[in-house]
């Protein structure tokens, strides 16, 4: 019945004429209808905020959760590189092993050799020292023998003292190869293996073996261990994907349930009936039209070009932070648009602020409690110096694109710093020759 009710009084939002007044029983179930879908359209703002706070959390969860995944897929190839390199190690252990058993049995053929050697040095000092014992007995028959054994005895001279070096020689052969058989017979002792690990280098090796053993078995435990953390990650970020998609279509269902409390209030406020929105509705109608006139006015009088008034040609301000932009229109907004906009917010209950923006969503001059210098915070940038800048987000974009008569939205407003604000949004279009320029936006509180 409600709707029926509507639908006769109110053809439209855009339509030019006001609707024919009701009676006050409808008046009352109006301003009733008018209440609720105030309180749904603030309700409504709310979830439409919560959940946008809550898919823009998922999303950069989600983002986390694929970067872990991606974190946990190199720790777990490192792992396994690690204990790769932990059986090459072990089976390097064991090469040096049968390597070193390889020397020790070419350390005991030295060990004979070196015997055989000492062996014929002993001989060969038998020998010396038999001939020297030849040649005393051949020097003692020369010097019976008078004149005639002298050159016999020169001869046995000199074999005596050959043989002397020979049998010292032999000596000195049989001193070194004691010496380095003792060196070789230590060093076999070393590395011999006995099967019962009494070499001190073959107990090294066994200690060597047992720790590259420890490391590859705890290599192969954590590979393990990063190979279940890793499915687990990636059956997380899964999960946290479809949440982010569930709270997408969980947004696109609030924001249809805010576009239909908004277009119950418009509704209500166009019906002609007096209601808490109808000065603010009256106030925005009137200045955005003064607003065309003062920029049709400065085309015909040459302070400014059409194309000039039209730029979106948005030029960055430098180091500005949140990011400012300058237009060709910027001075002309900056000289007209305060005295019309200044007075609203002092001469209305509840109003934050009133400024006029583009098509894109550019509020040139904003107010004066907004448009304060930039400094080096820019938390406090955010919520201070709001001019010139570029609001298209949703509230932002409608209100300035929008071509009915107004159009009345709910929105929380980001004052920077996570701090929001719960707000009614009013828009009316300003055209300037017939051509649609922007809107005007008057944002009041509830």
């Amino acid at each position: 019945m409600i709707s029926g009710l509507i639908r006769r009084m109110i053809p439209s939002a855009d339509s030019a004429p006001m609707p024919t007044p009701v009676s006050t029983t409808d008046s009352g179930a109006l301003n009733e209808i008018a209440r609720q879908a105030g309180e749904l359209g603030r309700d409504a703002a709310q979830l439409h905020g919560a959940i946008d706070d809550l898919a823009a959390d998922s999303l950069l969860q989600s983002t986390g959760m694929r970067q872990l995944a991606g974190d946990m897929e190199s720790i777990d190839t490192a792992n396994r590189a690690i204990s790769d390199a932990s059986l090459a190690g072990n089976r390097s252990v064991h090469e040096a092993r049968e390597a070193v058993s390889q020397v020790a049995q070419g350390v005991v053929s030295t060990i004979d050799t070196l015997r055989h050697v000492s062996s014929a040095a002993g001989e060969i000092t038998q020998i010396a020292l038999q001939t020297r014992l030849v040649a005393f007995n051949a020097s003692v028959e020369a010097k019976r023998a008078g004149e005639a054994g002298r050159g016999f005895a020169v001869v046995a001279e000199a074999v005596r003292d050959l043989a002397g070096k020979v049998e010292e020689s032999a000596k000195l052969i049989m001193g070194t190869v004691s010496q380095l058989d003792r060196r070789v017979a230590e060093l076999s002792r070393e590395i011999i293996d006995d099967g019962g690990l009494s070499s001190p280098f073959h107990r090294a090796l066994h200690r060597a073996e047992l720790s590259v053993d420890q490391i590859a078995v705890a290599a192969r435990h954590n590979a393990e261990t990063c190979s279940a953390v890793l499915d687990s990650v990636r059956r997380l970020a899964r999960q946290v994907e479809g949440t982010t998609e569930s709270l997408t279509g969980a947004k696109h269902n609030a924001t249809s349930l805010l576009g239909v409390s908004e277009s119950m209030i418009e509704l209500t406020a166009s019906s002609g009936v007096e209601t808490v929105d109808s000065p603010y509705i009256e106030r925005v109608l009137q200045v955005a039209g003064l607003i065309s006139q003062r920029f049709e006015t400065a085309l015909a009088d040459r302070l400014i070009d059409r194309i000039d008034l039209f730029d979106e040609a948005y030029v960055p301000v430098p180091g500005s932070n949140p990011l400012q932009y300058t237009t060709r229109f910027l001075s002309l907004a900056d000289r007209l648009l305060p005295e019309l906009q200044e007075p609203v917010v002092s001469s209305l209950p509840k109003v934050v602020f009133c400024a006029a923006v583009d098509r894109n969503g550019y509020l040139p001059t904003h107010n004066r409690a907004f448009s304060k210098s930039q400094g080096s915070d820019p938390v406090w940038n955010a919520a201070n110096c709001r001019n010139r800048r570029i609001f298209n987000d949703r509230t932002g974009l409608a209100a300035g694109r929008n071509t009915r008569r107004f159009l009345l939205q709910t929105y929380r407003r980001d004052m920077g710093g996570g701090q929001y604000v719960l707000m009614k949004d009013l828009s009316a279009p300003i055209t300037v020759q017939g051509r649609h320029w922007g809107a005007l936006r008057i944002a009041y509180q509830f």
